[in-house]
């Protein structure tokens, strides 16, 4: 909606006497559209004005239910609800100590999809599968996955956690080792060879026509300080290229998102903050797609209801794999200390 001002100009006594410029405030939301039927990823969009500049912007799922904030005049978030209609309401909060909103009413289906309106299907819970998972150490330098390098690290998965835990049924993972810097790694194949989800897809056609992809987890660290880093990848391998959408928050190096770059095969800063929480349920969004022409997109990196919007853009490089695959690494420190990190509410969503 475009601002809508008028100017005012008055001659007194001969004097000229400029009143100043009016806009129109208020809240303006391009996604999710009023009265929308969307999946149960919803990302939203919306943007602000107000007289003496917009302060913050945020988005309420039910009244006094504040599901998502973001600072400034624009908001882009990605927010999970259970299937039903919410009155939803994006607000937001000027300078001045005042405020305005706009009313979204949406009905979430059963479905996901993190554009917020597209047929999307979600694997659902991941965590509860220890069966699904294949783990791996990771020794420096080359990081190569291997079963028979237990001691320079150990890792561990284990199912079934009532606490902590969101579900009811959290997953617990460990690292430690005796060498510094070495990793431990999971990784699940959904779609394609080795499927975990019943989906190998042997015709070669559900995964070339997938393009949007949202990774949704809940993690729990007590001693979340003595990571090196956390990284959360999605992998999509179709008609000879890999598509690797790498995301690492670094933490005891250096609280910050690095994303993967394809084509020179290392780790490229962000800027953007990591700061997870210790001992609390840590919430993580990320949505990705690939484009038309074949190029990874990095969209969205959402942490505890705070949205990056990276809209950085990649290559593929070649592969002899198929499917669809996701990721999930905790990194040894400097002195390889152990510490152990819970996931939960583990949801894949693809259209």
């Amino acid at each position: 909606m475009s601002r809508l001002q008028s100017r005012f100009h008055f001659v007194l006594a001969g004097t000229f006497l400029f009143l100043g410029t009016f806009a129109h405030a208020g809240v303006w939301v391009s996604a999710p559209s009023n009265g929308a039927t969307v999946n149960t990823t919803i990302q939203y969009v919306a943007t602000a004005d107000a007289a003496c500049g917009v302060s913050a912007m945020g988005v309420y799922t039910a009244p006094g239910k504040l599901a998502a904030t973001s600072n400034g005049a624009n908001l882009n978030t990605l927010i999970s609800l259970s299937p039903g209609t919410y009155h939803t309401v994006v607000q937001e909060w000027d300078k001045c100590g005042g405020s305005s909103s706009t009313p979204v009413d949406i009905t979430v289906g059963g479905g996901g999809g993190g554009g917020g309106g597209g047929q999307g299907k979600t694997f659902s819970e991941l965590q509860r599968y220890g069966n699904q998972w294949q783990g791996y150490g990771m020794l420096k330098p080359n990081y190569m996955p291997c079963r028979n390098c237990w001691g320079p690290v150990t890792w561990w998965m284990g199912t079934g956690w009532s606490s902590p835990s969101r579900s009811g049924n959290s997953t617990k993972t460990t690292i430690g080792g005796n060498q510094p810097y070495n990793d431990a790694f999971w990784n699940n194949h959904l779609i394609g060879d080795f499927s975990t989800q019943g989906l190998p897809d042997t015709n070669h056609t559900l995964a070339p026509s997938l393009h949007d992809f949202t990774y949704d987890v809940w993690f729990f660290a007590p001693n979340v300080g003595a990571a090196q880093a956390l990284e959360f990848d999605i992998n999509q391998f179709i008609n000879g290229k890999a598509f690797i959408w790498g995301h690492e928050c670094r933490v005891a190096g250096g609280h910050e998102w690095d994303i993967w770059d394809n084509v020179h095969q290392h780790w490229t800063a962000t800027g953007i903050a990591c700061n997870p929480i210790a001992n609390a349920w840590n919430h993580l969004v990320l949505h990705v797609q690939r484009t038309s022409d074949n190029h990874l997109l990095f969209n969205t990196i959402t942490l505890n209801g705070q949205t990056s919007t990276l809209n950085h853009y990649d290559s593929p490089i070649g592969t002899s794999w198929y499917g669809i695959t996701i990721n999930y690494q905790i990194d040894g420190n400097s002195t390889q200390q152990g510490y152990d990190v819970w996931i939960d509410d583990l949801n894949f969503t693809y259209f």
